[in-house]
């Protein structure tokens, strides 16, 4: 019924850029917030930045990656600069939305697949 679709991950030296899309689909309603989250090997899965009511950004990337949302396209991004060995994990889309199915209406929580963010020194 829904599924997020990330795209932009891939392998940049220190100090390079990458931008990460997230394009949600299927019988949307609305969206109440969308995010990305990291996870490192051996590490928990981590927030990034997440734009709902408000914008939030780790205190690790802050200054650094900026997200941003098309409304219209049901899609978030994540431009980051600067990047840092640091940064290298699988990153998550997330998506806080309500949905329709059927003759009822779903409000739930629903993640990407992941993309592979490495970053090397």
């Amino acid at each position: 019924q829904v599924q997020l679709v990330e795209s932009g991950g891939g392998l940049v030296q220190a100090g390079e850029s990458l931008r990460l899309s997230c394009a949600a689909s299927g019988s949307i309603l609305s969206i109440n917030a969308m995010g990305w989250y990291r996870q490192a090997p051996g590490k928990q899965r981590e927030l990034v930045a997440t734009s709902g009511s408000r914008t939030n950004y780790a205190d690790s990337v802050k200054g650094r990656f900026t997200i941003s949302r098309d409304y219209a396209k049901n899609t978030v991004y994540l431009q980051m600069n600067s990047l840092k060995p640091e940064d290298t994990a699988v990153y998550y889309c997330n998506a806080d939305l309500t949905y329709r199915s059927g003759t009822y209406d779903h409000r739930g929580d629903y993640w990407g697949q992941g993309t592979q963010v490495t970053v090397s020194s």
